[in-house]
């Protein structure tokens, strides 16, 4: 089956949804490799004046036993969740990929993957916990330089800031090139994650983008990208590059 197949209307079945809970968002694939459909579907608690969502519960209907199976997700409040369906384990069964909207300033996003692992859903991925593994340092420096400190893995870039323009250099630097004060940046969690088939053979990987601040958060400098795929035991960091605007 397509694991990007929608349909457009429920299928009709007897499904399990909390008291003042509605499904939100579902999708039809198999997840766990017999060759039966399974339905997978969020439910949320709606607000009444807000598109705020909260208590995004995660549930599997198995197509063989019809057995319904509940998943907490750790972060479990936010906007426009969706559900993907894909192979990100390589092992040609579809993974199941929860993106929900934090809806803060920094357009942060809060993600899960469940895969089949040795007879059971389990989760393998949570966006929290890769943040918190992989942290970042950003520093001024003199002569219109930023340098980005990635701790895992271990890289150093440097930015051009010449193309912050005339006015930006004047309120940062010296006329000879040196900081007027020290400043610090930071890089944000993950606020966006991406399935990517890059062999197009139907087998997915991540692309990670994080947002580089510099002054303040609407100062962007660039994106830290990470492409991550599955080695048998976590989601594990391929390629790690940065990206910074073109000037105009």
């Amino acid at each position: 089956m397509n694991p990007l197949w929608q349909p457009t209307v429920m299928p009709p079945m007897h499904l399990q949804i909390p008291r003042g809970a509605s499904i939100i968002s579902y999708k039809l694939g198999d997840v766990t490799g017999d060759g039966f459909p399974d339905l997978v579907y969020l439910t949320a608690e709606r607000q009444s004046d807000s598109p705020f969502l909260t208590n995004i519960t995660l549930y599997v209907k198995f197509g063989r036993t019809n057995h319904i199976e509940m998943f907490r997700l750790p972060e479990n409040v936010g906007y426009n969740p969706t559900i993907w369906l894909g192979d990100l384990t390589n092992d040609g069964v579809n993974d199941i990929f929860v993106v929900i909207d934090s809806g803060g300033s920094g357009a942060i996003i809060y993600a899960y993957i469940y895969s089949m692992q040795n007879g059971r859903i389990r989760n393998i991925f949570d966006s929290i916990k890769f943040n918190e593994q992989h942290g970042y340092k950003v520093q001024y420096e003199d002569h219109y330089k930023a340098a980005v400190f990635s701790s895992s893995p271990n890289k150093k870039y440097i930015l051009d800031l010449q193309y912050k323009g005339e006015e930006y250099l004047n309120e940062t630097y010296h006329p000879n090139g040196t900081l007027i004060q020290p400043i610090e940046g930071w890089v944000d969690p993950l606020s966006a994650l991406y399935p990517v088939d890059i062999g197009r053979n139907g087998k997915y990987g991540l692309l990670g983008l994080q947002l580089i601040a510099g002054r303040y958060h609407a100062d962007g400098l660039g994106y830290v990208e990470n492409q991550l795929h599955w080695d048998g035991r976590t989601f594990s960091i391929v390629r790690q590059s940065v990206a910074i605007p073109g000037e105009g």
